[in-house]
């Protein structure tokens, strides 16, 4: 029982807060109608200034890319972390709403691809907005 409460205390630790996501799907369109994008091999990033204090975050991993459930929620938490590592290092992440959309299936293999290619995109968008 003392172990599941340390496992708790951890993952809330190292979550991305609720306010930090994209939940509706006028957020979603709002920024991909934005048209403010950068594509690479595997994913393609949307950017939108937001009146915010704070960067947000949407992904799409369509079950057309990736048909299993486990191996879509394994790219979002990738994903999600690389933001959230992001986030916290880079100032200049601040104040913009991110879409990120997966244009491929991706393998354990290219996981180290998705985050690099994934923080590239995101400097290249933040600096043509700056």
């Amino acid at each position: 029982m003392d172990n599941n409460f340390i496992f708790f205390k951890f993952a809330k630790i190292h979550s991305l807060p609720s306010n930090c996501r994209l939940h509706k799907a006028i957020e979603f369109s709002a920024v991909i109608n934005f048209k403010y994008r950068a594509s690479g091999n595997l994913i393609q990033v949307y950017a939108k200034p937001n009146d915010l204090l704070y960067a947000r975050i949407g992904l799409i991993v369509s079950k057309r890319i990736e048909p299993h459930a486990v191996k879509r929620n394994w790219i979002k938490r990738i994903l999600r972390e690389t933001f959230r590592k992001s986030q916290h290092n880079d100032a200049h992440f601040k104040k913009m709403d991110w879409v990120i959309r997966v244009r491929r299936s991706v393998t354990k293999n290219d996981s180290t691809q998705l985050v690099a290619e994934t923080q590239l995109l995101m400097v290249q968008l933040q600096q043509c907005h700056d």
